[in-house]
């Protein structure tokens, strides 16, 4: 990132008056433009003495965007975590027989049947996994994306083109499928176990036991493939839109960092809105071909696709997009309002780590 200019001389001799040709020249003075920190465009700003100046710029530092993200997907999933236990119901549930309902009519009648049944704690089935998992799974992304920006710096002050940042970002969604990809197979079988009525597994850990028996390590990471396909892009689209509205919320002489916490949560909230519709058709086939039964789809996410398409057509692919839509928006809120908190914290016990 790039500090913030100092004002320079206009080439005024001591005690004398410019020549305007070289005013001309030099063009206005530094202390008149102010850069907004991550998107490698200048921004006019007007001065005088009331002009807030922006503060310097902190180094980018891949070890605190690992803490502070470990904290910030902790935030997500409390909140978060049970619209995505509705849109798992709805991803994975049986095609109705012919004159006969589906088990859930969308959203709504998911959620409240789940809280009729189940209680307020089957809506939370299933959590234990990401918890355990998302923390170092958050971590790792933040990470990762700290690592990919400044991997594309030649120097600590350049400023990263959204190109750039949507690369990073694409880096982290590398980086998090190694954690991300045994904790959505664990997550979703847990999840549809509670909504058909088995018992299979008695939890998180016992799930992992028996897939572990039954396959090996190749159970446990059962679509992996397809978590990349939906992470990849998915990470560089939360990325870049996530800085490219905190610079357009950004007041002109203001740094990004006193950003309030209400634009914050509305760039997080819409960052996390744009990653899944990127995200939405990979993570339907996600969902349904990590919870079949072992042979049913020999030749992976083809096998789905087809399925898919021709039973229940292009629309399948959206499948549970009420939910998700309705999650993305608080869950990725309030991960990025945490991961901020943090990262001021981190910012002020270590300034210059």
């Amino acid at each position: 990132m790039r500090s913030t200019p100092q004002p320079g001389r206009t080439g005024c001799p001591p005690g004398g008056s410019a020549d305007p040709a070289r005013l001309r020249q030099a063009g206005p003075p530094e202390s008149q433009r102010a850069v907004r920190r991550g998107t490698g465009v200048k921004v006019s700003a007007s001065v005088g003495a009331a002009a807030a100046m922006p503060k310097e710029p902190q180094p980018i530092s891949p070890v605190k965007n690992f803490f502070a993200g470990g904290f910030g997907g902790v935030c997500l999933v409390f909140v978060g975590h049970p619209l995505d236990t509705v849109k798992v119901r709805l991803q994975t549930q049986p095609k109705p027989q012919p004159g006969q309902p589906p088990l859930y009519s969308g959203t709504f009648d998911c959620f409240r049947r789940t809280l009729v049944r189940e209680g307020v704690r089957g809506l939370y089935k299933g959590m234990a996994a990401p918890i355990i998992g998302v923390t170092p799974m958050f971590a790792v992304c933040f990470f990762g994306f700290g690592l990919g920006k400044k991997l594309q710096q030649r120097n600590p002050d350049d400023i990263l083109t959204y190109p750039q940042v949507f690369a990073a970002g694409m880096l982290s969604g590398v980086f998090t499928t190694a954690i991300m990809a045994p904790g959505e197979r664990i997550k979703c079988l847990l999840q549809i176990q509670a909504a058909s009525g088995e018992s299979k597994y008695a939890g998180p850990i016992d799930c992992a036991k028996q897939l572990y028996r039954e396959a090996g390590i190749r159970g446990i990471y059962k679509g992996t493939v397809l978590t990349l396909m939906r992470d990849v892009p998915a990470s560089g689209m939360y990325f870049m839109t996530y800085e490219w509205l905190k610079n357009i919320l950004t007041p002109e002489g203001k740094s990004v960092s006193d950003l309030s916490v209400p634009r914050i949560l509305f760039a997080g909230g819409m960052a996390g809105i744009f990653n899944w519709a990127v995200a939405i058709p990979p993570d339907v086939l996600k969902s349904r071909f990590q919870t079949a039964g072992p042979g049913k789809y020999p030749n992976g996410f083809r096998d789905v696709l087809r399925e898919l398409i021709r039973e229940e057509g292009v629309s399948s692919l959206y499948k549970g997009f009420t939910a998700v839509m309705i999650r993305a928006f608080p869950a990725n809120a309030a991960c990025f309002l945490g991961f901020e908190v943090a990262m001021k914290f981190l910012n002020w016990l270590a300034p210059s780590f």
